[in-house]
């Protein structure tokens, strides 16, 4: 069945919820009075049809199914074997939910990623319960929703009740994903001395969970590096972007020379490297520094070199030889600049792959 028959508010799909006065329903975005009622699974309301599509597209469509067996009690469902499957239900609600919240907001669909942040929480709250170090990511997810939202309050909220989660948490990576929030906080603020208090501690947390050469702890660097970049610390900024592309080169070379040995032995299962998500993020990221590099009046030919043949690298492992060749092509005349560059002949096999398999 199409999504369209599921948008509540068009022709003879509406169920209204007018006549069920005796016991009133709230909307499952904004827990205000329902007056609609999903048709397919007839235990999700809604105050109006803009709520029920906006719903639907976050992550209703995912999840509308399996809500009716944890929504519906029944005689066997509040038996004690059944409350424990219902709880397990909920369990797996919660990651389908973090996974859609992250997805969307690592491509800047912050309005979209909203329901999925807020169904998380919900279930995580009956789950675990509201005081508990596991309501940590919901309290993230839903705070960075509301952060490119521009509801900076609310986030600021939202964050503030992740610490106190927090306190009872010994895992650094716990500690590293609230840092970054915050640091992310700060920075919308314009609170710049907070923002690179949080980011360093961010790298610390990051360097302790998964070390000090991890793409996750050069994450921290790179944010702190932007921080710079708007106090005008040019220098600092250059030297963190070095370090940052430094790393996800050698990540990326890895990922380049594996997926070439499994071209050649074709009995090898081949892996991807990063889903569409993590694509997107990498992506943000590499031209941005790029950008940097080819703005600035000195223009680092190796730096330029650097950053074009990684992102050439990531596309091309994405399965996109446009973009993989215009990047390559702009890491080759870089690097054409410095005599005896070391990454003249990387970047050039790179090319002949490309030009290969076209």
């Amino acid at each position: 069945m199409e999504a369209s028959h599921h948008v509540l508010g068009t022709s003879s799909k509406i169920i209204s919820l007018a006549s069920a006065r005796g016991t009133e329903k709230l909307c499952e975005l904004c827990q205000g009075i329902a007056h609609l009622q999903c048709i397919k699974c007839r235990v999700t309301f809604y105050c109006g049809a803009e709520h029920q599509q906006a719903d639907w597209v976050g992550i209703h469509e995912r999840i509308c199914e399996v809500l009716v067996s944890i929504r519906s009690p029944t005689l066997l469902s509040l038996q004690e074997a059944g409350c424990i499957q219902r709880q397990l239900k909920k369990v797996e609600l919660i990651e389908v939910c973090r996974l859609v919240a992250l997805s969307k907001l690592s491509e800047g669909k912050h309005q979209e990623a909203l329901p999925a942040a807020q169904f998380c929480m919900r279930c995580s709250i009956d789950v675990h319960g509201p005081r508990s170090v596991q309501m940590v990511p919901a309290y993230l997810l839903l705070a960075e929703a509301n952060m490119g939202m521009g509801n900076l309050a609310r986030a600021a909220e939202l964050l503030s009740q992740a610490e106190w989660a927090a306190l009872k948490s010994s895992e650094h990576a716990v500690h590293q994903r609230l840092h970054r929030c915050l640091g992310h906080l700060h920075t919308a603020t314009g609170n710049l001395e907070a923002a690179l208090f949080n980011f360093a501690n961010d790298i610390y947390f990051a360097s302790e969970e998964y070390g000090l050469g991890s793409t996750v702890t050069h994450g921290g660097y790179f944010l702190m590096a932007n921080v710079y970049a708007k106090l005008g610390e040019m220098p600092i900024v250059r030297s963190l972007y070095y370090e940052v592309a430094k790393t996800w080169h050698y990540q990326l070379s890895n990922f380049l020379e594996t997926h070439i040995q499994n071209v050649q032995s074709p009995e090898r299962e081949l892996e991807t490297c990063y889903d569409k998500a993590q694509r997107v993020e990498v992506d943000d990221m590499l031209r941005t520094m790029l950008e940097f590099e080819q703005n600035d009046f000195r223009k680092d030919s190796a730096q330029i070199a650097l950053v074009a043949h990684c992102l050439a690298m990531l596309w091309f492992l994405a399965g996109d030889s446009l973009k993989a060749l215009g990047f390559g092509n702009t890491a080759l005349q870089a690097s054409q600049l410095i005599p005896n560059h070391d990454l003249t002949e990387p970047i050039q096999g790179l090319l002949q792959l490309l030009l290969t398999a076209r």
